[in-house]
């Protein structure tokens, strides 16, 4: 049984499955900054994607379960990579003041050109609801580093709020 049987009991779409494209995804995502603008966008889909990473950790068990850096890392692969909603692959989080998560194949950079000013806006927002409902704590993030501008990986940091 893979994480998507589990978050799904059943297939939404028989035939076509539960997932969709990463060239729909950038339609929609392009289609609410030119209704909204960049910012009010990046806030909508950031609580969007909030509310979804909290949904699957508490889907699967893990609200304020997890302390232990090598479990989150891992349980966070489960819910959103390759076993899971596709949406990043983690290869490492930090904690020292702050909780930074290295990560790639990113939905939000997938498909951009090198130089675009694209921020992870849903992937970000869905991190950092994972890691809430994983480690009970409220967090405030930001992306500081980017693949579209020369990194070998798109890295968010989470101030830890309470």
């Amino acid at each position: 049984m893979t994480t998507s049987t589990l978050i799904n009991t059943a297939p939404v779409r028989p035939e076509l499955g539960d997932f969709s494209s990463i060239i729909c995804f950038r339609a929609v995502v392009i289609g609410i900054e030119d209704a909204l603008g960049e910012k009010a966008a990046a806030i909508a889909l950031i609580s969007a994607g909030r509310a979804r990473g909290r949904q699957i950790a508490e889907q699967l068990g893990l609200k304020s379960s997890v302390a232990d850096l090598t479990a989150i890392a891992a349980s966070l692969n489960l819910i959103l990579g390759k076993e899971g909603t596709r949406l990043c692959i983690i290869d490492e989080i930090t904690v020292d003041s702050t909780i930074r998560v290295s990560c790639r194949e990113t939905i939000c950079s997938s498909a951009e050109l090198q130089g675009s000013s694209r921020k992870l806006t849903y992937t970000l927002g869905a991190i950092q609801g994972a890691l809430e409902q994983m480690t009970g704590c409220r967090l405030r993030g930001k992306q500081i580093e980017s693949v579209l501008r020369g990194s070998t990986h798109d890295v968010v940091e989470f101030e830890i709020l309470t």
